[in-house]
């Protein structure tokens, strides 16, 4: 299913290039038609704008030639080329083939965009819901360029995912955590539209659709609308686990529309200027808020607080498009980057008091949702640096043992949540019932069915695996084998 799914997906993007060259070309079956190379030249010629050598004719020794001018460039940009020769890519071997074009594609593709992301990311962030990306992986000077590269290969897949991460966060609580399951309903897709362009989507209606239509839709308006090549179908995504190298190419695109999109200077000062005047009316409005709900019950705190955020979503929609532009602080004018700051001087008085009503749940609701929150917190964390198992081992081990602590009292605050009875002496109502259909939600999708403990017990296995081989191979290599700096890389290498 997945290798079905990347031929499919990769040659609908191939093709999707292949028509800006001149002439253009087009691939039927990737495995047969990148055998002779051409192909494979054109594709790199209009990616890289560079004219490549090439044989004109078709015999085996002409096809093995332009491969290997094609493999040849693709070093030369330093590229690693893992396990991939001209042999395997002349019989079209269906593993090489794909793993060749998930190289290029996530060089010449995701790369480079997000390249563009890398100094945002490094500014104050309009995501009301995710913190930057506070990685010095890819900024941080390392010894050798292998690094380097393997480093920035994390970081543009992180990028890219806090780009996607923003764009949904801008419709309210569509949740974005990897490039997989998180796009099985449509909705993340269907977001990403309406916040590159609003009006063309009803995400209010998608709520209640299936997958299969809201993925339907999704493709269908991307298509029509934003010129978004069709690369996925509704049955590639709406699976248990969807193939992630697919989605991220698909995604991208939606980054490179959104780096397209026209912007007349005066327009967005303009612009600039509703949305700040926006943005104070929306800081007094909330303080007005917080005053006239001071002496309030818990229940009627969080009424108030829930019908300010559906008018401000609302709202919001309106000044999407200069809320989330993408230029770095140098290139902010003195209006944006006021805008920028009001902003996060909004979002930050927001979040501060949803964690005080988190925190003033009537008992036994606040300790189970202060649970919810450390587990989250340590789904969420970054996996630790497999460069070195040694210590990677160290902080498995000890994150599994805090985990495990936490999941011990999963069974507890599960009976608590089902039992509860919302009402107080009078009937009343203690809790938004969506508050409590949101912790039951969390509590299953998120943590029960997400299996981390065994997520990180394979990992903490893996490391030691590492660190065994890498063991054996140092008491196997006690021979002199030149200096120590020829010595540690041939230890990197292996």
């Amino acid at each position: 299913q997945r290798e079905f799914t990347q031929k499919k997906t990769f040659t609908s993007w191939i093709n999707s290039i292949l028509a800006k060259h001149t002439p253009p070309s087009v691939i039927s079956d990737l495995y047969t038609d990148i055998q002779q190379g051409h192909l494979l030249l054109d594709l790199l010629e209009v990616l890289s704008g560079q004219h490549l050598p090439r044989e004109k004719g078709f015999n085996t020794f002409q096809c093995r030639s332009n491969i290997e001018n094609a493999l040849t460039f693709l070093k030369s940009r330093s590229l690693k080329l893992v396990n991939i020769h001209v042999a395997d890519i002349i019989e079209g071997k269906p593993s090489i083939v794909l793993g060749l074009i998930w190289t290029i594609i996530f060089h010449f593709h995701i790369e480079e965009l997000a390249r563009t992301l890398a100094c945002t990311y490094n500014q104050p962030s309009l995501d009301c819901s995710s913190a930057v990306d506070s990685s010095a992986k890819a900024s941080r000077p390392a010894k050798k360029s292998a690094k380097i590269k393997e480093r920035w290969k994390m970081s543009a897949t992180k990028a890219l995912l806090l780009w996607a991460k923003e764009q949904c966060s801008l419709q309210g609580s569509i949740n974005v955590t990897d490039f997989k399951s998180s796009w099985r309903s449509g909705l993340a897709f269907l977001a990403i539209i309406q916040t590159l362009r609003p009006g063309l989507v009803d995400l209010e209606k998608a709520k209640a659709r299936s997958n299969k239509e809201n993925l339907k839709e999704a493709f269908r308006i991307a298509e029509l609308e934003l010129n978004i090549p069709r690369l996925l179908e509704p049955e590639d995504v709406d699976i248990m686990n969807p193939d992630e190298k697919s989605i991220m190419t698909y995604v991208a695109q939606f980054l490179q529309y959104s780096k397209n999109l026209p912007e007349s200077e005066e327009d967005m000062q303009e612009k600039v200027r509703e949305a700040l005047g926006w943005l104070t009316t929306q800081e007094k409005k909330f303080s007005k808020l917080l005053i006239d709900t001071e002496n309030e019950t818990y229940y009627q705190k969080c009424k108030e607080m829930m019908s300010f955020m559906e008018t401000f979503n609302q709202e919001k929609n309106r000044f999407l498009p200069v809320l989330s532009s993408k230029r770095s602080e140098a290139e902010l004018s003195e209006g944006q980057q006021q805008m920028r700051k009001e902003w996060d001087k909004v979002i930050s008085q927001i979040n501060e008091w949803k964690v005080k009503l988190d925190q003033m749940l009537p008992s036994p609701l606040d300790s189970i949702e202060a649970w919810l929150q450390e587990v989250e917190r340590l789904q969420a964390q970054d996996l630790p640096d497999l460069q070195d198992p040694f210590k990677a081992m160290l902080v498995f081990r000890d994150i599994i043992v805090i985990f495990k602590g936490l999941m011990d009292c999963f069974d507890s605050h599960l009976d608590t949540l089902q039992s509860f009875k919302n009402e107080d002496e009078n009937n009343m109502p203690l809790v938004l019932p969506e508050k409590l259909e949101e912790m039951k939600r969390r509590l299953f999708s998120n943590i029960r069915f997400t299996n981390s403990s065994t997520f990180l017990e394979y990992h903490y296995g893996l490391c030691s695996a590492v660190a065994n081989e890498v063991m054996l191979k140092l008491n196997i290599w006690n021979m002199k084998y030149g200096t120590k700096e020829s010595v540690e890389s041939l230890l990197e290498n292996w």
